[in-house]
């Protein structure tokens, strides 16, 4: 069987390419457009440290739940089905956020704002190997270019449009674009053109992933994926409220900072991979998260008002993890199945964890009454990924770890 040439990205299938970067760029508008305009949404609806963190938590909870269960909604719906069900969800639920009267609605609308990207999260993939099995190295570097630009927009745009129209408008504007990424593939539904069976989200050997249980490979990987995500989930949940009280910025300052935070992930996802898999520098790209999440938070703790700027883009720097990571899964397989399993184990346990950030964040700000202890306990995270780092930059595979046990 000979694999397709190369085809034009728009040659037929235009609908699933301009359908692809619509779903890539809903799946973090939702994380980064709250935190910003928290101040003026709490003169309606009063939210405790405890609330935020508990919505700063959910995200990543989420992404874990039903990274899980979605291969066994598309298994039995099929993919694009799915993710309309899916695209629907995400547009009530972002605009039920825009129209909450009361935390409960708000958490709620939050929940299944989540959920709905959770599931989107695991459909993307797939679905570029399904319309584009010739162009999978540019699509997805156009989708996850759609989903930086996602993420560190909503920040710059936030407190304005909360000043010129309200925080409910601010929040709820980015349904807009949930409901237009449902015409592609509305339209693919009622005009399909399927010449080949669909590619179905992969699920783990379970023999594998019993093992990542037992693997100090698959920890370590867990480790360093965790603690990105830990990071920067608190920080888009607290950077807003932190930097006013730390720096005495502005709310309209305090969201520009945390778009240059969520900026930094561009060049790192871009750029790592690379570094990584092309000239194996992985203790040196784990060497630098280290030092960013150090200095950037010492900056914060000792001379916050000092460029502020600096500071925040080296905490930003610091989950480079995050795509390291993920290129570490492929590094070290040998097997698409042991790539599945160290996948599953990694992405599911580390959301997981992950999802504690935010809330215990809250929970520390709210016991101190103020911002030493929480960034404390962030600069420390520093620590396991040095350790973890120690770990995976050895020339190992998870396949051969278990052989040798």
């Amino acid at each position: 069987m000979t694999s397709a040439q190369p085809r034009s990205l728009w040659a037929g299938r235009t609908l699933a390419l301009v359908g692809i970067v619509l779903v890539a760029f809903n799946l973090r508008t939702a994380v980064a457009s709250l935190s910003p305009i928290i101040t003026q949404l709490e003169v309606d609806i009063p939210l405790n440290p405890t609330l935020v963190g508990l919505l700063g938590m959910l995200p990543p909870l989420c992404y874990a739940v039903f990274g899980i269960v979605t291969p066994l909604f598309a298994k039995r719906l099929g993919l694009e089905p799915t993710l309309v069900i899916a695209l629907a969800a995400l547009t009530v639920g972002l605009l039920g956020r825009g129209l909450a009267p009361d935390a409960l609605w708000l958490v709620a609308a939050s929940t299944l704002t989540f959920a709905a990207i959770g599931v989107g999260n695991v459909l993307l993939p797939p679905l570029v190997k399904r319309y584009f099995p010739d162009r999978i190295g540019v699509m997805t570097t156009i989708y996850v270019t759609a989903m930086s630009v996602s993420t560190f927009v909503p920040p710059l745009i936030a407190v304005p449009v909360a000043e010129a129209a309200g925080w409910r408008v601010s929040l709820g504007e980015w349904a807009i674009i949930a409901a237009l990424s449902l015409v592609p593939w509305i339209a693919l539904l009622v005009h399909p053109r399927r010449q080949a069976p669909a590619v179905m989200p992969e699920e783990a050997e379970r023999g594998l992933l019993r093992y990542a249980v037992r693997s100090p490979l698959a920890w370590a990987i867990t480790i360093t994926f965790t603690v990105s995500g830990f990071n920067a989930y608190a920080l888009f949940a607290w950077l807003p409220s932190m930097l006013p009280d730390l720096a005495g910025v502005s709310a309209a300052e305090a969201g520009a900072l945390l778009s240059l935070y969520a900026a930094m992930g561009l060049p790192a996802g871009l750029l790592v991979p690379i570094v990584a898999a092309k000239y194996g520098r992985v203790r040196l790209l784990v060497g630098i998260s280290v030092f960013s999440l150090v200095a950037g938070y010492l900056g914060l703790l000792l001379v916050p008002s000092v460029a502020t700027w600096l500071w925040v883009a080296l905490a930003g720097l610091g989950p480079l993890l995050f795509p390291l990571s993920l290129v570490l899964i492929n590094l070290r397989t040998k097997s698409h199945s042991g790539s599945v399993a160290l996948s599953g184990f990694v992405q599911s346990v580390g959301y997981l964890i992950v999802a504690v950030g935010p809330l215990l964040v809250g929970l520390v700000h709210d016991a101190s009454g103020g911002w030493f202890w929480p960034l404390v306990i962030l600069s420390a995270t520093a620590v396991p990924a040095a350790v973890a780092g120690l770990v995976v930059s050895r020339p190992r595979m998870f396949e051969d770890e278990r052989a040798a046990r």
